[in-house]
């Protein structure tokens, strides 16, 4: 079994005394694909260095919604130029979060557009994040992406909005929240989406899966969100996991 983790932080602070030794044991634990995005202009650089250090990883470069605020002109420009390195695959994670409005919400909209602008015009698909603005997330999407891949991370929407994502291209990715005994409602989405448009991933150090929520989330706990999907699905948790590399690499457009 291989697993792709499609959504992982590992230049995150909390894996600064233990990064090499977790990175390196990933493949023993079956995980064999990480794509790590950036959230700011720093953390986009640092996904790149990470990209260069391991065959394994790739990096994705944006904005997050909580920190545009921060954001100028000129790092649009930056965040071309990091879109063309060759271990790039998307750009995000970019959006919308209307639960902590860290910043502005006409600066989120404003940038979120922008992202999209400038992924449609390197050609590379983006990993959207959407929390309490499903609507507009897609009624934005449906204005301005083109024809690029789009992924919802850490998918915890309405069946009905998942719906509307699908009917846009979108793929929608299951992380940790997905093994809480509490998510019925994503549940019964994970149980009912094409299985050609579902990613796994971990979304590390955050949202840990059961059995080990409050503790670091890490790549190799993916293969728990994996049998959680392959519990709802009634299908081997071997093929879920072919299933969903097949899918992220197709949709990364690696060569691998």
């Amino acid at each position: 079994m291989k697993l792709f983790d499609t959504h992982a932080h590992l230049d995150d602070e909390r894996f600064d005394e233990d990064r090499e030794l977790l990175i390196e044991k990933l493949k023993e634990e079956n995980v064999s694909l990480v794509v790590n995005p950036g959230a700011d202009m720093k953390t986009s650089r640092a996904a790149i260095k990470l990209a260069e250090k391991y065959d394994f990883i790739y990096a994705a470069v944006g904005i997050h919604p909580h920190d545009v605020k921060d954001i100028k002109e000129e790092d649009l420009i930056e965040l071309e130029q990091m879109a063309k390195h060759e271990k790039v695959v998307a750009i995000g994670e970019i959006g919308l979060d209307y639960y902590y409005d860290n910043s502005p919400r006409e600066l989120q909209r404003e940038f979120f557009i922008k992202q999209i602008e400038l992924a449609n015009k390197v050609n590379l698909p983006i990993i959207i994040h959407s929390r309490d603005a499903s609507m507009e997330t897609y009624e934005i999407l449906k204005e301005y992406k083109k024809d690029i891949g789009c992924v919802l991370h850490c998918f915890s929407q309405s069946m009905e909005m998942a719906e509307l994502y699908l009917k846009l291209g979108c793929h929608l990715s299951f992380a940790g929240p997905l093994t809480f005994k509490k998510s019925h409602k994503l549940k019964e989405v994970a149980r009912n989406m094409p299985l050609d448009k579902i990613f796994i991933e971990t979304d590390a150090p955050y949202l840990t899966p059961e059995p080990f929520r409050g503790r670091r989330n890490d790549p190799a706990k993916v293969k728990y969100v994996a049998e959680e999907l392959s519990n709802l699905r009634a299908i081997s948790v071997d093929k879920i996991a072919e299933i969903t590399m097949e899918n992220a690499i197709k949709f990364f457009n690696l060569s691998l």
